[in-house]
């Protein structure tokens, strides 16, 4: 008997969404099968969970497993399993509608893609059920939830509405029934009934699933005669709990793929097993190219947590730290409590011991590539660089590390990244630091008028233009005993660096020259720099502007006011380069015309341009245009 029956609408983004999977977005509709299992495996792992968690649900678990059941003659195609099961509520909102955010978009892009792309976002989006529709011409759906008295019957041609009704008798947990569409070798469309299909695509997708998967087969006993038995498809054996020796590299990508929904091959995989007094095996992965949120506010982690191989987050933050939130895996721990929440991970010292071991691991896994395969740490780098550089902040107990698998562009190469240990291999004799710059872009940085001295007499700069870059450089004081210092700040002395010292007469005699013109350009400027001195960082350029060396720079202030912060606004130093002929024309003017008005607007000018040659934005643009304006005029 059923009860309560309607029929309902897809929400707009899910009607569309099926009448593109409807259209075969893509080829490869083996998937379907996958993505059946994997929710059925799912229903399971959150079974035995909520059994464990609540004492008082009368449910059986003593045989869980997912069952594939085929009618050959009715060309029906059904996945059941005995897990949590859904309720109406579940049912209508899981299914009847994309409860995810960026639907607009994920149209847009499976509109846009190709297979392989498609693949990957259907299981980006959580949207596998869908994918039934490839197949099937009416898919129908019935579950109980555990605990529950009654069962939802869904069912849909896919065509912009669903039917739901409520049903008396069923089986707790969910059975999915595909009504197949006919045999189409031309569109990839194989025979679903077929057993050795079936059992081709489990062994393939499915064979690592912890679950048992069974099905009613043909075999021959001992004298050679035909007879139905039910057999178990898949293994079942956990690829994190087999020795490398026993498993291949094309199983460690099928379990990958199912763990991260992505189509793609991973990088590397990390296999980590502990024994002694806490026990833990762990199997990572780091993916071959960045998910689409991984700098988004609202991210998941990669790193399920199982304990005695059963599930009990999907998410767990507390086993890597966060600028690792792109590697995907399994860690399964022998020793914890199955009754573990969030919070008490966060406070578990086994958790920390097993968060340490794991970091280190990955970062080891990533010099590995370094030192073997450049082309693969290259496409690491390219992908994750600039999350692994928050570590370089957040994580000092692991910096070292961090600094021998950091890349970075420099002025050495145009093109090719550079490593720290393989500048310090390039510095010139006599020089004590590591330079850099940072900056909105490589182009914004290269053309600042401080890397004229660098580039003149041949000093590697670095090139550090991610935002995160201007944080961490004031975390890190210095790598293999050489100071990271920025050029943009305090007073550089290259001839220092060269000849173990400078000309101090000639210095002396410059100083003793600019010293009124230095005195009145303060005065002048005051409530813009805190001092104006001579440079020797300069070549072409007439002045820049310089912080000390514990001032926020410009783009961090603008960094901290952007997330709410009050910055105060930071004084800089203006420096002069005494060879240039505009400053040295300007002290002659000064020692002629003193306290002129027309040179307090050069010298307001001097000031502005320093600032946009960093790439700086002028406080009042308009006035620096008129005056420019005035002066162009007056020298014509």
């Amino acid at each position: 008997m059923s009860t309560q029956a309607e029929t309902l609408e897809f929400q707009a983004e899910a009607q569309q969404l099926l009448q593109l999977m409807v259209h075969s977005i893509y080829s490869n509709k083996d998937v379907f099968l996958r993505e059946l299992i994997a929710n059925a495996s799912d229903a399971l792992d959150k079974l035995r969970l909520e059994a464990f968690r609540d004492k008082d649900l009368e449910v059986d678990t003593s045989d869980l497993h997912i069952a594939i059941e085929v009618d050959r003659e009715q060309r029906t195609l059904t996945v059941r399993d005995n897990g949590i099961g859904m309720s109406r509520e579940d049912v209508v909102g899981l299914i009847g509608t994309i409860a995810k955010s960026g639907t607009g978009e994920l149209l847009r892009k499976l509109k846009e893609s190709s297979d392989a792309a498609a693949n990957e976002l259907i299981g980006q989006f959580g949207v596998g059920f869908y994918s039934s529709f490839m197949v099937a011409d009416e898919v129908t759906l019935v579950t109980r939830r555990a605990g529950e008295p009654t069962a939802t019957r869904w069912s849909s041609a896919g065509a912009g509405t669903y039917t739901v009704e409520t049903v008396d008798e069923a089986p707790q947990g969910t059975s999915v029934t595909l009504h197949l569409k006919p045999e189409d070798a031309e569109d990839h469309l194989f025979d679903y009934t077929d057993e050795w299909k079936i059992r081709q695509i489990v062994q393939r997708y499915s064979d690592f699933i912890t679950w048992p998967i069974r099905m009613e087969v043909e075999a021959r006993d001992a004298s050679g005669e035909a007879r139905r038995e039910v057999q178990t498809l898949n293994s079942m054996k956990a690829l994190w709990a087999r020795s490398k020796d026993e498993v291949g590299e094309d199983e460690y990508r099928e379990f990958y793929k199912h763990l991260s929904h992505d189509w793609r091959d991973p990088l590397e995989t990390v296999q980590v097993k502990a024994e002694g007094t806490f026990e833990y095996q762990a199997l990572l992965f780091l993916p071959s190219h960045a998910p689409a949120d991984l700098f988004a506010r609202e991210r998941t982690r990669g790193v399920h947590l199982y304990v005695k191989r059963v599930f009990i987050m999907d998410d767990c933050e507390a086993l890597l730290p966060e600028y690792l939130r792109f590697v995907k895996g399994v860690v399964d721990a022998q020793d914890l409590s199955l009754n573990v929440s969030r919070e008490i991970l966060q406070q578990d010292r086994q958790i920390s011991l097993m968060r340490r071991r794991l970091t280190k691991k990955v970062l080891s896994a990533v010099k590995d590539m370094l030192t073997s395969d450049a082309e693969r740490y290259r496409t690491f780098w390219t992908e994750f660089g600039q999350a692994v550089k928050e570590g370089l902040l957040s994580d000092p107990e692991n910096r070292e590390a961090l600094l021998d698998v950091v890349s970075f562009a420099s002025t050495h190469d145009p093109e090719q990244l550079t490593t720290l240990r393989e500048y310090v291999a390039r510095m010139k004799d006599g020089q004590r630091h590591i330079y850099y710059l940072t900056g909105a872009s490589r182009q914004v940085v290269e053309s600042s008028p401080h890397m004229e001295a660098f580039r003149a007499k041949g000093y590697e700069v670095l090139v550090l233009t991610d935002p995160i870059d201007e944080m961490w450089v004031d975390a890190v004081p210095e790598f293999d005993g050489k100071p990271l210092q920025s050029i943009a700040k305090g007073e550089v002395d290259l001839d220092a660096d060269e000849d173990g010292g400078t000309d101090e007469t000639e210095r002396d005699q410059q100083q003793e020259d600019y010293a009124a013109l230095l005195a009145w350009m303060s005065e002048k400027l005051g409530e813009e720099v805190r001092q104006v001195r001579l440079t020797s960082r300069l070549t072409t350029s007439p002045a820049c502007l310089v912080g000390e060396s514990a001032d926020l720079t410009p783009t961090m202030e603008k960094i901290y006011r952007a997330m709410g912060h009050e910055v105060p606004r930071t004084k800089r130093i203006l420096e002069l380069n005494p060879a240039h002929p505009l400053v040295a024309g300007l002290r002659e003017a000064h020692a002629d015309k003193g306290d002129d008005a027309g040179l307090s607007e050069v010298v307001e000018l001097l000031h502005g341009m320093a600032f946009l040659a960093e790439g700086g934005e002028l406080a009042d643009p308009a006035r620096f245009s008129r005056l420019l304006a005035n002066r162009l005029a007056n020298a014509l």
